[in-house]
């Protein structure tokens, strides 16, 4: 029997990220052999060795064994797989078709209709006084924005954000749900909402092809790398990360860093004093939030990561709640303070390696247009009763979080 906690089950995350599990880890364990369905895996936790792991693809693998903890067969790896359970050199090329859509020209040419969902949630939050947090603003933002560059039509976008919210849980939803005929288990998320994603996408593809419209979906469409274009199935699984990442991510950032602001108005105030703080803010918050709370890679070979012997096929899982927080790199690194500098990096969007996230720029810029809405109405947020997580290991969410909004 192990001793040690389990970092693997969701109930240790029902207040957040559990930092002195953490500590204790990076200071006596850093790559520590833990226990998932009854298989090892090394858990590494210090930033330094993190980033180490992300950088060495080659050893390092995101296809072999997928990126998930658990341990999937060949045929649900085939029906799963998307761009973030691959490596070189099809990694580069479903990157390079996927790239196109997340350029700076592109993310500033989705400003603006951010700008406008925001300020629309914004005064319809502050008209209310009292709201869920993440009902008001953190889920719909995001998802608003998303589908609103992706182009799926408005009439549908509640839709897609309960399909996004039963990929995180979907218990209660029947698994032949949506038309659903696919053994559970092939898909991702084994959620049957991922059969609505997938067939949706695949209509938004054949309508794109047959009217293109300046959006992202027909960016997808039109581009080619190396003269191919996607394969359906990989259309598919592009449209679920982008639908999947583009709206849980972003959504818990925010969700995390209103709740760091309601604990810590001091810093509030001070973004309201100096405005020009707002980009440090946004680092500060992606690292607080730390939305994905660690991620899987193989060994494909023989190696060691610091000094501890890893074997090949061995799993190794990488902790993003523990590396942006490690003291050796983050000064007091429990203390939200939006004047850190934004060097060494926060690693939520998977440190500088291959499969640092593509829509780093658009969550980026999401988060920067709402503290900048926020700044020109002073608002203020104050908690007023629990805070509910998401139950989850792999999501540092926040379902629901009451709180008292006012301006001025």
């Amino acid at each position: 029997m192990s001793m040690h906690p389990d970092i693997t089950d969701p109930s240790l995350y029902s207040h957040g990220i559990p930092h002195e599990i953490f500590t204790e880890m990076r200071r006596t364990e850093p790559v520590a052999l833990r226990m998932y369905e009854g298989r090892p895996f090394w858990a590494v936790t210090r930033y330094r060795d993190l980033v180490t792991v992300t950088r060495d693809p080659q050893t390092y693998s995101s296809a072999r064994g997928m990126t998930n903890l658990p341990d999937l067969t060949e045929e649900q790896m085939t029906a799963r797989r998307s761009i973030i359970d691959t490596d070189a050199p099809e990694h580069i090329r479903l990157r390079k078709l996927g790239i196109p859509a997340f350029t700076s020209h592109k993310v500033r040419s989705y400003e603006e209709v951010t700008r406008d969902i925001t300020r629309g949630l914004l005064d319809q939050a502050l008209e209310q006084h009292d709201v869920d947090l993440v009902q008001a603003i953190s889920a719909p933002l995001p998802i608003q924005v998303i589908v609103n560059i992706l182009g799926v039509p408005a009439e549908d976008t509640d839709m897609l954000v309960q399909w996004s919210d039963e990929l995180i849980d979907s218990s209660g939803v029947a698994a032949n749900a949506y038309g659903n005929t696919t053994p559970l288990e092939l898909l991702p998320f084994s959620s049957p909402a991922s059969h609505a994603l997938f067939e949706y996408g695949h209509q938004m593809r054949e309508e794109r092809t047959r009217n293109p419209k300046d959006d992202l979906v027909t960016t997808l469409v039109e581009a080619r790398w190396e003269g191919e274009a996607l394969s359906d199935v990989d259309f598919k699984n592009m449209f679920h990360v982008l639908v999947f990442a583009g709206n849980e991510t972003t959504r818990t950032a925010i969700s995390n860093g209103m709740q760091a602001f309601a604990a810590n108005p001091d810093q509030l105030d001070l973004l309201y004093a100096q405005p020009d703080l707002v980009e440090n803010a946004v680092e500060e918050i992606i690292r607080y939030a730390t939305p994905v709370l660690h991620m899987r890679r193989t060994a494909t070979r023989d190696t060691e990561i610091a000094g501890t012997p890893v074997r090949e096929d061995d799993k190794v899982v990488i902790f993003y709640c523990s590396a942006n927080f490690d003291e050796t790199e983050f000064p007091d690194p429990l203390r939200f303070d939006i004047t850190r500098p934004v060097k060494p990096p926060q690693v939520s969007f998977g440190a500088k390696g291959p499969h640092h996230c593509l829509g780093a720029p658009l969550a980026r810029m999401e988060i920067r247009v709402l503290l900048e809405e926020m700044i020109a109405r002073r608002v203020r947020v104050e908690r007023t009763g629990t805070i509910v997580r998401t139950n989850s290991s792999f999501v540092n969410g926040i379902a629901s979080f009451p709180v008292a909004l006012t301006a001025g």
